[in-house]
């Protein structure tokens, strides 16, 4: 079964830690992003998120957000699920969808990715 508590790494090479992962699926942790909107440094954000339990052979899937509280007005909300291969590597699959604040209705178009 896969969990998804401990350290991840995406092909960005941004790192994600999990460090609590209750019983209910509630986690929490935080996101080391390499990828910034204004091409600075790397930061640290906090992540909440929760998994859904997985059926007895299932993968859990999940969902989590990320506050990029330091550096941008903006959320990202994560979602994917967790796969073990034959040879026991574990590997999570993700989509997210980033919304960033704007000052007016009007330019709300361009306020998600």
């Amino acid at each position: 079964q896969c969990q998804l508590n401990g350290l991840w790494r995406n092909e960005q090479d941004s790192l994600m830690e999990i460090s609590v992962l209750r019983d209910n699926g509630d986690f929490q942790g935080k996101y080391l992003t390499r990828v910034t909107l204004s091409g600075g440094c790397a930061h640290i954000s906090p992540l909440k998120g929760a998994q859904q339990q997985p059926g007895e052979g299932g993968w859990p899937t999940f969902a989590f957000t990320v506050h990029w509280d330091k550096f941008s007005n903006a959320t990202t909300a994560f979602v994917g699920q967790c796969f073990v291969d034959a040879g026991g590597k574990e590997t999570l699959t993700t989509m997210w969808l980033l919304r960033e604040a704007v000052g007016s209705l009007e330019e709300d178009w361009k306020a998600t990715r």
